[in-house]
């Protein structure tokens, strides 16, 4: 809990927290989240600009200008993203301007998409925005595509500085 000045919005912030919060265990408890993973946030009160990509859940309160890629991912109510988002599963209560490709999309009342959404499952709930194109696709991701990103990420380079990775031979 922060202790500060009160705004008048602490009762208002608290829902919207506890409501990304229950979110995730319902994810855990329907076994959409893969594993007992650890769970990140980016606080409302933080801007982050670049990739994110992690195996575990992740709830956006603030704001992401770039790439996220993780296991679970949900945007809060007043959290913005501008950018691809890649997840097994997606909640959307916020606002998100880019392409989407998930297993599972639910688009919560105040959610709000500019993009298209590539997909298995969506659920749009009444009241929520979508502006872009909706393609059904079996398997929108796959599950294992965040290790091998991981992997390959720390293959990139042999030390040498020649971009090859690990195990290969680089032509001198």
């Amino acid at each position: 809990m922060v202790f500060g000045k009160t705004n008048g919005n602490e009762s208002h912030n608290d829902q919207v927290v506890a409501s990304a919060q229950e979110e995730i265990r319902r994810l855990g408890r329907d076994g959409g989240a893969s594993q007992a993973q650890g769970a990140s946030s980016i606080s409302s009160g933080l801007s982050i600009v670049g990739k994110i990509t992690g195996q575990g859940a992740l709830t956006i309160f603030g704001q992401v200008d770039g790439e996220v890629r993780a296991s679970t991912v949900v945007i809060a109510e007043g959290a913005q993203m501008i950018g691809d988002v890649v997840a097994e599963d997606l909640t959307i209560n916020g606002h998100v301007k880019g392409s989407i490709n998930a297993n599972r999309v639910r688009l919560g009342g105040t959610g709000v998409v500019e993009g298209d959404i590539f997909h298995r499952t969506l659920a749009i709930e009444e009241n929520a925005r979508f502006e872009g194109m909706s393609r059904r696709n079996e398997n929108a991701i796959d599950p294992q595509s965040f290790v091998q990103t991981n992997r390959a990420q720390t293959q990139t380079t042999n030390g040498k500085g020649k971009g090859a990775a690990v195990g290969a031979n680089p032509v001198d």
